[in-house]
């Protein structure tokens, strides 16, 4: 179960989370804890990898190591912002709540995921904005105490935003 308490940041390049990402590791911080959602796959240098029936991929792209690295990484098409993949605790999150068909007053099945761990409906819908901008956004799950000391590592990266949410 992913913790209700989150840090997220948007960034606009996936060369700048992967930044974030080692700052992160750097900082001892539990790589298993980040989510990191992105839907910049508009031809096929940028795509991640194919799938066979097996589950074994037959192809990764240009990221695909980064995406393939993380945690429970996973694809999906959603109306409204396309392609999207997903790594890390928010999969099952999100998986969660398609297969609960929960709905939550006009969010999308991302936002239904991001509500259902504590994120307030005006951040869901500035997070989607970004996304369909192709950017990129990165949620660190964790204790209060946790989330905290990501934000002081992560304020002072590229992000663009850098928000906590404590349930």
């Amino acid at each position: 179960m992913v913790d209700d308490n989150s840090c997220a940041a948007l960034y606009r390049t996936h060369e700048q989370v992967e930044v974030a990402i080692r700052v992160l590791q750097a900082a001892e911080f539990d790589i298993r804890k980040i989510s990191i959602v992105g839907k910049s796959y508009h031809c096929e240098e940028h795509l991640i990898g194919f799938y066979k029936i097996d589950d074994r991929v037959s192809f990764w792209g240009a990221q695909g190591a980064f995406w393939g690295g993380m945690c429970g990484a996973a694809f999906f098409w959603m109306p409204g912002l396309g392609p999207v993949v997903l790594a890390g605790p928010l999969v099952a999150t999100l998986v969660g709540a398609l297969e609960g068909d929960m709905a939550v007053g006009g969010l999308s099945a991302l936002g239904v995921a991001l509500y259902s761990i504590d994120i307030p409906k005006d951040s869901i819908i500035r997070y989607e904005a970004a996304l369909n901008s192709d950017q990129y956004l990165i949620i660190v799950h964790g204790t209060q105490r946790e989330v905290e000391r990501v934000y002081e590592v992560l304020v002072v990266s590229e992000s663009t935003d850098v928000a906590i949410h404590l349930s």
